[in-house]
């Protein structure tokens, strides 16, 4: 098994998960679409990815398309052309259709020229046509086919974001739905997963019902089996060892068993005690990395990653309110009903709606796993998360109580 603390895994690097694989290819097989949700950094990609291998291996054909970088939807039909190209009945026919954009040969392009032709002939009259097409050539293939959209939702966020008008998505998602409904149990298998949650982005539009023909699955985090499991397999193939209890250590210091933290953490510590001369790891080094390294200045990278999706998955007002509830879920150790209502009232004249978007910035924050429900109100899930934001915020937020107590300015 080898160390991986940024790219997908599959094959022998895979680890546990066999649950959840047998879920999700239970579900394809019975030719039902998903959408995969879950916290960030669980390894989603990575499952998705296993599933595919596993699939490929047994006679299907697997694509996989990220559409982050898309801004309309001829980029997606584009950046699924290009994923198709190395299938060449089906690169063939599609050329076929847009013969004004093809005059060399297909089997002469890349894949990423492929990509580049077939979006310049789409527009916006004609991607709805020509991605069918696509699709249709998919049930059309002699192997059942599987399809991946990652990061759909970053997609229709920033689609929304052009003009602030949900019609545009309104027409991505029933397109889609459409398309897929209308192909039948023919048609390619589809799973929509993302870094951002897209139930709650359908929500605030009020375009629910447009991706009810997607079965939820949601990925969880390890427990402290699996999580312990993997750092001592790691530790074992890369040669440390390792003290008593130093694997149950670190995962009492995360708190809850992600996939990349607990791989991040072994990576760190490994880096540690190479600097010292050492193969061995202590409890006491759990301690010591885990305050200067993952919340250090080299930690940052990846926790930063967590504030950067928050800005793509809320709007402006939303994602002000949801600093705040982290700032004070962080400092105090609880967002609770009364900070909740003081909120509220702190911002009630400088933001319109205020009870639905702390309720939109809430909805966002739990689904995405920052926060978890607690009889006292809300609260980090990641011991990890929770530390580094109290340590950007703890000398600068007031608690709420003192703030709207003491008339405070929003912002000060």
């Amino acid at each position: 098994m080898r160390l991986s603390t940024g790219r997908w895994v599959s094959g022998d690097d895979f680890f546990d998960r066999e649950r959840e694989l047998a879920l999700l290819e239970a579900q394809v097989r019975d030719r039902n679409h998903l959408l995969v949700a879950g916290q960030r950094r669980m390894g989603k990609t990575s499952l998705l990815q296993e599933l595919g291998r596993r699939l490929k291996a047994d006679g299907w054909l697997f694509l996989f398309v990220d559409v982050e970088g898309a801004t309309c939807p001829e980029d997606v039909i584009a950046d699924l052309a290009r994923e198709l190209h190395p299938v060449r009945p089906m690169a063939l026919r599609m050329a076929s259709t847009m013969k004004d954009w093809f005059t060399e040969n297909v089997d002469e392009l890349s894949a990423f020229d492929f990509g580049v032709k077939f979006r310049a002939g789409l527009d916006a009259g004609s991607w709805r046509r020509q991605g069918e097409d696509l699709l249709r050539g998919c049930a059309a293939h002699d192997q059942p086919v599987l399809l991946v959209i990652d990061e759909l939702p970053i997609f229709l966020k920033r689609l929304h974001r052009r003009d602030g008008n949900a019609d545009r998505v309104d027409g991505f998602l029933s397109w889609l739905r459409g398309t897929l409904q209308g192909l039948g149990d023919g048609g390619p298998v589809v799973i929509v997963s993302g870094s951002i949650g897209l139930e709650p982005l359908v929500r605030r539009l009020g375009l629910a019902d447009r991706i009810n023909h997607l079965y939820p699955v949601r990925v969880g985090p390890w427990g402290r089996e699996a999580s312990v499991g993997c750092f001592e397999r790691l530790a074992a193939t890369t040669g440390m060892d390792l003290d008593g209890g130093v694997a149950d250590a670190v995962y009492d210091a995360l708190g809850v068993g992600i996939p990349h933290h607990v791989q991040s953490f072994f990576a760190r510590l490994r880096d540690f005690a190479a600097m010292r001369g050492s193969s061995r790891l202590t409890v006491g080094n759990v301690a010591d990395v885990y305050r200067g390294e993952l919340l250090g200045p080299s930690g940052q990278n990846d926790l930063v990653h967590y504030e950067t999706r928050l800005t793509e998955a809320l709007g402006d007002e939303e994602h002000r309110l949801a600093m705040e509830i982290l700032a004070e879920a962080a400092t105090v150790g609880v967002f609770t009903p009364d900070a909740r209502n003081r909120l509220e009232a702190l911002y009630s004249t400088v933001v319109d709606s205020v009870g639905e978007r702390i309720a939109d910035a809430l909805d966002v924050l739990v689904h995405d796993g920052y926060l978890e429900a607690s009889p006292e109100g809300h609260r980090f899930v990641s011991r990890l998360l929770r530390d580094w934001w109290s340590a950007r915020f703890r000398d600068h937020h007031l608690p709420l109580a003192v703030r709207v107590g003491g008339g405070v300015a929003p912002g000060s």
